[in-house]
């Protein structure tokens, strides 16, 4: 059978119908997940005891803690765009309410709540919801940092017994006193609710493991209650008054200047902290198959809009102002939630608690509450952002802002990150460093930075320190060059010229050099081998490209080889060719036509055919024309014989042997390593009767290859050191094995959205999996699969063919008896698969939507289905399918079409169904 799960989630399998026809379906009944249910007592004990602290670290009433709690989940459960975001009293706005409360009153600060609300909702209406993304990260981290440092201050002072003061500034200046007169009994329960925050997330063992699954937060406060009841601990606890003398919100009371900008800070701090709390909650759930599957991306208008709602409620009935909450949001996520559900049946608990388990509450003692806060503050710093920051340059914003935050307050504080922020922006574009110097005769004038006119005076000062007549080279290493400059450059490099000077203008990439300008869009290419490099580069990370690097012209080719050498090159798939080529895309030479390939539609070609001045016979049949760019020998006669590959953006290699004057081999010039070489073993008379191109760095493939290497250096390995080094130092937990075709064009990564660490992958060709016993020496494949299950514990395998499969060509065109080469010995494994394509009892694999194009393309599909069947045959597969813990997959490429198709369950239906582009987004 084959295991697959269905891949579009926007069309699931249509159920039967129980009811008659033309009758009304039955009326379906809302159902609530299991999982929603356990994730919402996971957040619900989490949520109550941290809204308890947040009210009591605020200076409001604890109850107005239970009353954001609940309608955070209720109303911004219901109405907001992100289903999984848990919203209530957050850590983020407690600074900020301190402060309203202590200058406006608590009732005044609830109708400022309700106003920020109103404003909320009306920039929900503008949809400028993403707009608030626009904010440097350095600015959030500072302020939730300064947001933190003053929350673990003031809490400080209850851990230790006494009172905390209204500003940071008081609290540390009375924090040496404090120490003077600690309350032990307090110390103790604070102590001890750290204590359990630090230990209890680390318990080793099975047990440890079990009792994990307890919230952390409920088991420091529930702890520290049951100890200090029962030792008799004298100590303030909570105090929840009658709901009768609840304070509600009245009409604002102050200067009209204060009460506006407190609502612009709690509309903005509301705003950005549940925005980027989504967007957050959204990568968690991409990371987690079986919850994305279900859970649509956040729409984050619609989650300002309901940000506003609650607000609206929340200060109405007299609670703290509302935003996303982190700690809550990713508790939910983790703890399996699928749906809105879960945060609304955490606020109907908080509901059921305030009413019910008041008793329980009030012995909770207000340094344990304290304790908590505390240590949710000192979080708040977070040294993952902080190396971020520093990594990108920005510690300075980050700085700036957290200690704004801390000594003037949240608003000004983030006033002032942004205009920090701007600084360095405009510092980063006007600053520029240019250098001078000469080696060897030749004066050498590097400009680091951004090319602008606030530069040109030194820019012009060192050019003029060049003597007339002089060979120079000028390197801009930026990206950016103004009409000021480049004028600049272009009067100066024309006088030069004029004086007998030299001037070569060199690119920021190593070897690409900028030429006169023949216009005032920028600066054209010279002439030679660098030159034309850079005038044809069209490389953009995952657009039309050649295989990812700089074309190498045809010209280039045939001044690093010898004036008659065979040249073969590919047609170019990414527009605009390199050689020149027939509709098939092959390259005639002389009287053979080579076996080409289509340009890059991923069609099978007719291989071995005879060229138009000469016949050509093949050695192997050309198993992967254009596919798999592997081309055998082809024997013709005439002048110049040469083969090379089609358009596939693989390596392409071939060898050719003529009988003519001007035998010689080439390799394709195409997307691949295009390297040429001739080898003179006939009656040649003119050229290539050396050995071949040199070895050395001046050859296109060493360029190709150092050239990929320095712009992965240059511009990827800076935002992917980070996570390369984490994986370094923990090792690598795959969650798939991949196992594909060893085709070039097949990029894993790229087709499964992947990045380092995430895919186990195989490659091999034809993408066989031999069966156990019957590998004959080479146990690579057993090898590999039984250390990704047993050892890296996969929890998914994945087979994935493709279209125009050079292997599955062999496989169709091999004939018995014939001479055992290592090609062949291989595919041997792939016959189970020609035996199920003629097996008539057996239904075909096939696509989903239209029939397999034609023999080759059934098979790829057939062996498919075929070599997942040999998976099971291996113990430790078997083992793992029998424990529940393995899946198996069945994919499909189709190269020409950039389509991904997967195989669907069921036992004797196997389609491959496509999927689109609303399945990746769900």
């Amino acid at each position: 059978m084959s295991a697959c799960v269905p891949t579009r989630a926007d069309e699931p399998r249509r159920e039967e119908h129980s009811h008659e026809p033309h009758s009304p379906p039955p009326a379906r009944r809302p159902r609530l997940a299991g999982a929603d249910v356990s994730a919402s007592i996971a957040v619900f004990l989490i949520a109550l005891p941290l809204s308890l602290g947040i009210a009591l670290a605020t200076g409001a009433p604890l109850q107005a803690g239970l009353v954001a709690a609940a309608v955070g989940g209720l109303v911004a459960g219901r109405l907001g765009g992100a289903p999984l975001q848990v919203s209530g009293p957050a850590a983020g706005l407690t600074v900020v309410t301190a402060e309203l409360i202590h200058q406006y009153g608590w009732r005044t600060t609830c109708a400022i709540t309700v106003l920020a609300g109103l404003a909320q909702l009306g920039l929900g209406l503008l949809r400028v919801a993403r707009t608030a993304l626009a904010v440097s990260p350095a600015i959030v981290h500072g302020m939730l940092a300064g947001i933190g440092v003053t929350i673990a201050v003031a809490q400080l002072h209850i851990v230790l017994g006494g009172v905390p003061h209204s500003s940071v500034l008081d609290n540390l200046r009375e924090l040496p006193a404090q120490l003077s007169r600690v309350h032990p009994a307090a110390l103790a329960v604070s102590v001890l609710t750290l204590a359990l925050l630090l230990l209890w997330p680390r318990l080793p063992g099975r047990a440890g493991k079990l009792l994990r699954k307890v919230p952390t937060p409920l088991v420091a406060v529930a702890v520290a209650t049951t100890t200090a009841s029962f030792m008799g601990l004298s100590l303030p606890k909570v105090d929840l008054p009658s709901w009768s003398s609840h304070a509600l919100a009245t009409l604002p009371d102050g200067p009209v200047l204060g009460l506006v900008a407190a609502v612009l800070t709690i509309t903005l701090v509301c705003s950005v902290q549940s925005l980027l709390g989504a967007v957050a909650v959204d990568k968690l759930v991409a990371g987690r198959p079986e919850q994305s599957a279900q859970v649509g991306r956040s729409d984050l208008d619609r989650e300002l809009l309901g940000q506003g709602a609650a607000n609206v409620v929340s200060g109405a009935l007299g609670g703290l102002p509302i935003a996303g909450v982190a700690v809550r949001s990713s508790a939910n996520v983790h703890a399996g939630a699928v749906s809105r559900n879960s945060t609304m049946l955490h606020g109907v608990l908080v509901v059921v608690a305030t009413l019910l388990m008041v008793p329980i509450l009030e012995l909770i003692p207000l340094a344990s509450l304290a304790a908590l806060v505390m240590a949710v503050g000192i979080q708040m710093v977070s040294l993952h952002h902080i190396r971020t920051v520093t990594r990108h340059r920005e510690v300075l914003v980050y700085a700036v802002t957290t200690l704004a935050v801390v000594f003037f307050g949240v608003l000004e504080g983030v006033a002032l990150g942004i205009a920090m922020a701007v600084g360095v922006a405009l510092h980063r574009l006007t600053r520029t460093r240019i250098t001078h110097d000469e080696t060897e005769g030749v004066h050498h004038v590097h400009v680091r930075g951004q090319l602008t006119f606030l530069a040109v005076p030194r820019l012009s000062r060192t050019l003029h320190l060049v003597p007339q007549g002089a060979d120079v080279v000028v390197e801009l290493d930026g990206s950016f060059m103004d009409h000021a400059a480049y004028e600049s450059l272009q009067d100066w490099q024309n006088t030069h010229t004029v004086h007998g000077g030299t001037v070569e203008l060199v690119g920021r990439r190593s070897g690409v050099r900028i030429g006169e300008p023949t216009g005032p869009a920028g600066l054209q290419a010279l002439t030679g081998t660098a030159a034309e490099e850079s005038a044809d580069c069209r490389c953009h990370p995952w657009t039309p490209w050649r295989n990812h690097q700089c074309e190498i012209p045809e010209a280039a080719l045939l001044r690093d080889g010898q004036p008659g050498d065979a040249q073969a090159t590919g047609a170019d798939d990414a527009g605009g060719g390199s050689a020149p080529s027939d509709a098939d895309g092959a390259l005639r030479t002389g009287g053979t036509d080579s076996t080409g390939g289509h340009g890059g539609t991923g069609e099978p070609d007719k291989v071995g055919e005879p060229g138009p001045t000469g016949g050509g016979t093949d050695a192997l049949a050309r198993p992967d024309a254009p596919e798999d760019n592997t081309a055998d020998a082809n024997e013709g006669t005439g002048t110049s014989t040469a083969t090379g590959t089609g358009a596939g953006p693989g390596a392409g290699t071939g060898a050719a042997t003529g009988a003519g004057a001007d035998p010689g081999a080439g390799t394709g010039a195409g997307p691949g390593a295009g390297t040429a070489a001739a080898t003179g073993t006939g009656a040649a008379t003119d050229t290539g009767k050396g050995t071949g191109a040199a070895t050395d760095t001046s050859r296109p493939s060493a360029r190709q290859l150092a050239r990929g290497i320095s712009a992965f250096q240059r511009n990827t390995a800076p935002l992917v050191r980070g996570e390369l080094a984490r994986l370094a130092r923990e090792g690598q937990q795959p969650s798939q094995l991949f196992l594909t075709c060893a085709d070039s064009r097949l990029v894993t990564s790229m087709i499964t959205s992947s990045g380092p660490g995430d895919l186990f992958v195989v490659r091999n060709v034809g993408n066989l999996v031999p069966l156990p016993g019957r590998e004959s020496g080479d146990d690579s494949v057993a090898a590999a699969i039984e250390y990704a299950v047993d050892v890296l514990e996969v929890r998914s395998i994945t087979v994935c063919g493709h279209s125009g499969c050079g292997a599955m060509q062999a496989l169709l065109a091999s004939e018995p008896g014939a001479a055992q080469t290592p090609l062949r010995r291989w595919l041997r494994h792939g016959e189970p698969s020609l035996e199920r394509m003629s097996d008539e009892d057996r239904p075909w694999a096939r696509l989903a939507g239209r029939a397999p194009a034609d023999a080759v393309e059934q098979l790829c599909l057939t062996n498919v289905v075929q070599q997942l069947e040999h998976l099971r045959a291996h113990e430790s597969v078997a083992r793992a399918l029998r424990a529940g813990e393995l899946e198996l997959h069945g994919m499909y490429f189709h190269v020409g079409e950039a389509q991904a198709y997967l195989l669907t369950e069921g036992h004797e239906d196997r389609v491959f169904d496509h999927v689109g582009v609303a399945d990746l987004s769900a």
